[in-house]
């Protein structure tokens, strides 16, 4: 038998190594689209939820051992800084945190001194308030933060930190290093595949879709095209997805509101049903999506800053609640993307055209990846890079109870009666500020709010 060449060793050891890659791959794509899962994905959540907790542990060791400058090795002993014993014990982030004991003689500064009181002399504490409020907004006030990543209560041995407590331990060193392989050169580049994938996937049947005249059968390829996508996608981020209360899902004809952080959110909420999309106008990557979204489905992309297109909008949306043939309408009425801590100042746009609203609370566990994008920061293409390279997606999917104007609530009572309901069901904080102070200044009547609050404190009771 003649000896093979070098060329063909080369062929043949790449065909051992890339045939089990193909397999697996179209395996993957497979069980997506047919919604099936073998559990690998949970099971490597879980396991990670302990490497997370182990490090956790020894971080909290360094801590204590740096604050009673005594050597790691004799701090083994888990227990000794699981037992508060009124000294200050590192908190979960690393800062110190007083115990109980500390705070007990911390004493509460009454603001509610009238008017005559302060005429009678000057106290101190009469102006301690606007010193409490100056610092807060300096510091840390409510609504600036809500447009910056949230900060992890623990280290997840992938968020970037000055602290570097990868180097603290020689097994947490290996253990960083050790996920470095993975997500980077493991799991990013078949991740990655599969991203392009239900791209290429998407584009191409959206554009045979596309020349099907409109009917049941257009209207079911794109259903079909389009949650398939979906499910594809969510693979390429290891997505663990769970659903709520599905019979509350919105039907045809229907508005469906949801809290914002990401684009992404698109993804999650089409891995379980089909929409007809409204939303801002955009370039690049996701300009480029919306034109091909809008080849199998008559999607509503609009300048907000063009009161025609706001105009519009209206109206289209006026015309889609009236016919239950229709695909449910997904709207983000934060209209900008919040960090997934709270939910801000709902638009009342969409609860003005009438028909059933549909609730949906979203909400992500940041320690596998940190979902939210900041869009003054980064692309969209860095923001799904940052998540491609991360451990997982995993969130939670509530659908709320519809929800209907009643006769006695004005259209602005009935949208923040709608947000308090997604934001207590996806444990968010309720805040009434604009999600637009992102990129403009508050309105006066924002101000002239705070200034009323203020005049209260020294008006005469």
């Amino acid at each position: 038998m003649a000896s093979l060449s070098v060329e063909q060793w080369i062929i043949a050891i790449l065909s051992i190594l890339v045939s089990p890659y193909v397999a697996f791959f179209f395996l993957i794509i497979c069980l997506a689209a047919a919604r099936k899962s073998f559990g690998v994905t949970k099971l490597y959540i879980r396991i990670l939820l302990r490497i997370f907790e182990w490090g956790k542990r020894r971080i909290n060791v360094h801590e204590r051992c740096k604050y009673e400058n005594s050597e790691e090795e004799n701090c083994e002993d888990l227990d000794l800084f699981e037992k508060g014993d009124g000294l200050d014990i590192p908190g979960e982030n690393g800062l110190r945190r007083p115990t109980s004991s500390n705070v007990s003689n911390i004493q509460k500064i009454s603001h509610t001194r009238s008017l005559e009181d302060m005429q009678c002399g000057f106290q101190l504490t009469d102006a301690m308030y606007f010193c409490q409020k100056g610092m807060e907004v300096i510091v840390h006030d409510t609504v600036t933060q809500r447009f910056d990543a949230a900060e992890l209560p623990s280290w997840n041995l992938l968020t970037r930190t000055n602290t570097h407590y990868e180097f603290i331990s020689w097994r947490l060193t290996f253990l960083w290093g050790l996920g470095c392989v993975l997500r980077l050169l493991i799991l990013f580049p078949f991740r990655a595949n599969i991203a392009i994938f239900a791209v290429a996937s998407m584009v191409i049947g959206t554009a045979f879709i596309g020349f099907l005249p409109d009917g049941k059968l257009k209207r079911k390829f794109n259903v079909w095209l389009s949650i398939t996508c979906y499910r594809i996608f969510s693979r390429a981020f290891s997505a663990v997805i769970t659903f709520h209360n599905r019979e509350n899902r919105a039907t045809g004809g229907g508005i469906c509101v949801a809290n914002h952080t990401s684009p992404i959110d698109i993804i999650v909420l089409g891995c379980d049903n089909c929409y007809a999309m409204v939303g801002q106008s955009q370039d690049g990557f996701m300009g480029f999506m919306q034109r091909t979204m809008q080849r199998s489905e008559h999607h509503i992309w609009f300048q907000r800053s063009e009161v025609k297109d706001r105009l519009a909008v209206t109206q289209r949306l006026k015309e889609h609640v009236e016919d239950e043939n229709k695909l449910p309408i997904l709207i983000f009425p934060e209209g900008t993307c919040i960090n997934n801590t709270s939910i801000m100042m709902f638009k009342k746009g969409s609860f003005e055209v009438g028909g059933t609203i549909y609730p949906v609370a979203i909400k992500y566990d940041p320690r596998f990846a940190d979902p939210f994008w900041n869009s003054s920061q980064q692309s969209l293409s860095r923001h799904l890079l940052n998540i491609l390279t991360s451990w997982a997606l995993v969130c939670d999917v509530w659908y709320l109870p519809p929800q209907h104007k009643q006769d006695d609530e004005s259209v602005i009572q009935f949208t923040n009666r709608v947000k308090s309901e997604i934001a207590r069901q996806g444990g968010l904080i309720d805040l009434h500020w604009d999600g637009q102070l992102k990129r403009e200044k508050p309105k006066v009547s924002f101000l002239l709010q705070q200034q009323e609050e203020y005049s209260k404190r020294i008006k005469r009771e």
